[in-house]
């Protein structure tokens, strides 16, 4: 992937649009940019870093989210195609969709009462999305610590990283398709969590698959860093 043209925009589109190819970071003085060699050191030849999961699928592309890991997963895309349009009436043709995504993740996380932090500006929109590498290099419900391991570090990722990204799932809900089996067959479970767990998510499969149940059974609606603190 090319570096980053900073200033330079094509295309004005919401995010979820296949067509879109928006790119490049606000113009202001005072924003704070990432360097031209992003791309080359930060992600090389990676999709995610660029919004590619926000394309939709058309008659001759086929995007990610509808992967195995995303789909009925990941969730809110009207919010930032929402968001895109409204930045575009009063800045068009500046602001990527990646960068609204790296903002609004900020901004959520502060509305919850976690950290603060800069975000820098000036990522691109990707034009392309890659369905088998959204299945391969997710990592699957059932990956064990090796596989994880693995997998994050096919990335570039260690396991202090691979922790640190665990931990932001503090805010969020699970389906019980996706928790059955360690409610009902884990030996190593806390006994009283499982029977929580249970009384919303049916042993049966089929039944209740898209209930929901918190990530975090403390504070479901708080980003906290207690499990990540060492």
């Amino acid at each position: 992937m090319a570096s980053p043209e900073f200033g330079t925009v094509t295309g004005r589109e919401p995010c979820a649009a296949a067509s879109s190819l928006s790119s490049c970071s606000s113009r202001s003085s005072s924003a704070q940019q990432l360097s031209t060699s992003f791309y080359s050191n930060s992600c090389p030849g990676v999709q995610g870093c660029d919004a590619s999961l926000l394309l939709d699928d058309t008659s001759s592309f086929q995007g990610e989210k509808t992967a195995t890991p995303n789909n009925a997963s990941v969730r809110g895309f009207e919010v930032i195609d929402t968001v895109k349009i409204a930045v575009e009436k009063v800045c068009p043709g500046v602001v990527s969709c990646a960068d609204i995504l790296a903002i609004a993740a900020r901004d959520s996380v502060v509305i919850l009462g976690g950290p603060n932090w800069n975000v820098k500006v000036g990522r691109r929109d990707s034009t392309t999305a890659s369905f088998n590498s959204a299945n391969n290099n997710i990592p699957p419900l059932t990956s064990s610590l090796a596989n994880l391991t693995s997998l994050f570090a096919a990335q570039g990722l260690s396991q202090k990283d691979m922790v640190a990204l665990s931990g932001a799932h503090t805010i969020g809900l699970a389906r019980c398709t996706n928790f059955r089996a360690h409610i009902y067959n884990d030996s190593d479970i806390d006994g009283a969590f499982a029977s929580s767990r249970q009384s919303g998510c049916p042993r049966t499969s089929g039944s209740g698959d898209d209930n929901l149940a918190p990530l975090d059974l403390q504070t479901p609606t708080l980003f906290e860093t207690t499990t990540t603190r060492t």
